[in-house]
């Protein structure tokens, strides 16, 4: 049984992952602001949820301030901590691009003087797809460059990584980043594209499609995510596992970067097809040029995550949108 600090506990990875953690009997302490960029209301049922679980404790506090991180920290006691909080939202980082750097890069700081206070087993990260920027050649491998962010949303995680392997150079803290791919499923965030998607068409109200539809996605389901974040919180770098083909593995750190995702590229059409056939309605379509800062593809090449780990994200997108539309229909009662 592990002790581990989970920031962004009461959000859509953190709350899975946590739940996933406690059913395997670790004891978890979550760190969450409960901020309100979306519907405080569905943090607060994730949190109440997982308080029903043996093991479970949380603080409600902002990342950016140090101290009240560190008196958690400190009364924890953390063996591992695994850092999700951030100001998410490619979008809204258009509009409010000083709070990433509050949140991603000062927020991000304290984690990191944490885990060196406390000397922790290991430190792990989230970063994003979106560092891969104006990228074109795919599947996205980690070895490639990732020099052409964004936005600032994207550009904030890139920080974190820079600054993930020097904390990890100077102090030999064995830390790994994880870059996300389009992450969907239950308990979603409302700003995501499934689930505006879903209640938008439920309502009657036509849904915007940016791009004119041509988009592709690499969609990955929430529980093959967290699976995917349990596992490598096993594969520490510089540990028992050595380097392994294809790694990301510093020369100068115990530092590693890993893509999770489904390894699957989806058009935007074929996913709307697919809520369309999971919720038995035709979707009326505004067909939008694209957005500043978005991307019209992500595809992830996850082998170094199944090399570390045995382990790839496998749930087809079809099955993943009738599991979000099952637990949507019981949350919102539409």
């Amino acid at each position: 049984m592990t002790r581990i600090l989970v920031t962004g506990s009461a959000g859509f990875i953190g709350f899975h992952l946590c739940r996933l953690l406690l059913k395997e009997g670790h004891t978890v302490r979550g760190f969450d602001g409960m901020t309100d960029y979306y519907d405080v209301r569905l943090k607060e049922r994730r949190h109440a949820h997982l308080h029903q679980m043996p093991g479970f404790s949380a603080t409600e506090g902002m990342l950016e301030d140090q101290e009240a991180f560190d008196r958690t920290a400190d009364d924890f006691e953390p063996e591992v901590i695994v850092h999700l909080a951030a100001q998410a939202g490619v979008r809204y980082s258009l509009e409010n691009p000083k709070a990433y750097l509050s949140s991603n890069v000062m927020g991000t700081f304290s984690v990191m003087e944490a885990a060196r206070r406390h000397k922790v087993q290991h430190l792990l990260m989230a970063s994003t797809s979106s560092v891969y920027g104006a990228n074109e050649e795919m599947p996205f491998a980690e070895t490639d460059k990732a020099d052409t962010q964004l936005t600032i949303y994207a550009a904030t995680k890139k920080a974190n990584e820079s600054m993930g392997h020097a904390w990890a150079h100077i102090h030999r803290i064995p830390t790994t980043m994880f870059r996300f791919f389009t992450v969907y499923g239950p308990w979603g965030r409302p700003d995501l594209a499934l689930y505006k998607f879903v209640d938008a068409i439920l309502d009657g109200r036509p849904i915007d499609v940016y791009n004119h539809g041509e988009m592709y996605r690499d969609f990955t389901y929430i529980d093959d995510l967290v699976r995917g974040i349990r596992l490598l919180m096993d594969a520490i770098p510089g540990g028992e596992y050595s380097r392994v083909e294809g790694d990301t593995l510093s020369p100068a750190a115990p530092f590693r970067v890993v893509n999770i995702g489904n390894s699957d590229k989806v058009k935007l059409m074929d996913f709307i097809a697919g809520i369309e056939d999971s919720l038995g309605t035709q979707a009326e379509m505004n067909m939008m040029e694209m957005q500043t800062g978005d991307v019209p593809a992500t595809w992830a090449d996850a082998t170094l995550l199944q090399n570390l780990t045995g382990y790839r994200p496998q749930t087809d997108f079809r099955d993943g949108i009738a599991r979000f539309v099952e637990w949507y229909r019981d949350y919102s009662g539409k």
